[in-house]
């Protein structure tokens, strides 16, 4: 897949060609059979090296990521969990476009997921033709992936009801995808290598769908947490914000201690408790840095659409509600308790974009 016509996003894979073409060239280690890119390269693709000079990718705990690959490597299926907005679905995009060199080959799980869109359909045109026949099977994202070697990325499998989940238990152990309708040799599918699964699933979604214990065998666990330190994930969010705002045309002055108030009131809400020992409410919904950068960059939009293209903690402050008014309505009480604890506070000891912060208290409603 390339393309270089302009989308609004596009996958891994082009985004980063130039950084995964400079690390083929230079990937003189080990690969795993049907791998591009071998385990050390795929970390530092993702994790960012000096020799080739590859930028950091994902912000967060290294140890994962290498558990991540090794556990691939050695072709066990892969599932991430966490809360929404911690970068589940990022790194797997990472790994797929990596490995694979194609991150798109991807189910998204709903309650309306069908066996028939995961494993594979018919061309019923050619089905009433010529019968079930190679010629007339509509290949789904894990048979496309089994026959072709590739990652397949399952995006919030508990959300799919138990039995399509349990179609990956035969799959992820025998690397093998049963085609009844058909004979012969094309009636057993065998999974060709560099074949995985990369599945993820929310910790808000425990009991949509609670997986099997047969199915969770088949996987190694890695749970992602939210960024702890403070100073990456105001490094993630500016750079985030910054690219976004490049594709939108937008020029705007982004200063990087507005970014830290904003991350700063994120993990305050996310802890419930500020740096200094202030006990706030936590809201209900997730404080994640996904919703991090949405603020960041719908605050700038503000100024650049609005203002004189400088973002400031007031239009921070504009657009805290709608990241975190979504759950619960008693969470704007809560939104308003830290601005009158903690902003007030900042406001008078420390001034500048915190005090800037406190003149949106009025649009807290």
């Amino acid at each position: 897949m390339a393309s270089t016509e302009k989308v609004l996003r596009p996958p891994a894979e082009i985004l980063y060609a130039d950084e995964l073409a400079a690390l083929a060239k230079a990937d003189k280690s080990p690969k795993p059979p049907g791998w591009k890119l071998s385990p050390k390269a795929v970390r530092s693709f993702i994790c960012g090296s000096k020799t080739p000079a590859v930028t950091r990718k994902f912000f967060g705990d290294d140890i994962l990521v290498e558990r991540a690959i090794i556990g691939l490597a050695g072709n066990r299926g892969l599932l991430m969990v966490g809360e929404p907005g911690t970068a589940k679905s990022m790194l797997s995009e990472l790994l797929s476009a990596a490995i694979s060199g194609c991150s798109t080959n991807t189910i998204q799980g709903s309650s309306g997921t069908t066996e028939d869109q995961i494993k594979y359909s018919w061309n019923y045109a050619l089905l009433l033709a010529e019968g079930p026949s190679p010629r007339a099977l509509v290949a789904g994202p894990l048979h496309q992936g089994m026959s072709t070697g590739q990652i397949v990325r399952f995006e919030e499998v508990t959300r799919c009801p138990p039995e399509i989940q349990d179609v990956l238990i035969s799959i992820l152990s025998e690397k093998l995808m049963m085609v009844p309708e058909l004979s012969g040799d094309g009636r057993v599918l065998l999974g060709k290598p560099g074949f995985n699964i990369i599945a993820t699933a929310n910790i808000r979604d425990r009991g949509v769908h609670e997986m099997s214990s047969a199915l969770k065998r088949r996987f190694n666990f890695e749970t992602v947490h939210p960024i702890g330190e403070l100073a990456q994930e105001v490094t993630l969010v500016t750079d985030q914000c910054e690219h976004l705002l490049k594709d939108a045309a937008a020029k705007v002055t982004v200063n990087r201690d507005v970014i830290e108030v904003l991350v700063t009131t994120f993990h305050d809400l996310r802890e419930g408790v500020t740096a200094d020992g202030v006990q706030v409410e936590k809201p209900a919904t997730v404080m994640s840095t996904a919703e991090a950068v949405s603020v960041a960059l719908q605050a700038s939009l503000d100024a650049y659409y609005y203002g004189d293209a400088v973002l400031t903690s007031e239009h921070i402050g504009r657009h805290l509600v709608g990241a975190v008014i979504k759950d619960n309505p008693d969470d704007l009480k809560k939104l308003k308790h830290y601005f009158d604890v903690v902003v007030r506070e900042r406001s008078k000891n420390q001034g500048g974009p915190w005090a800037d912060l406190g003149k949106a208290r009025k649009w807290l409603r």
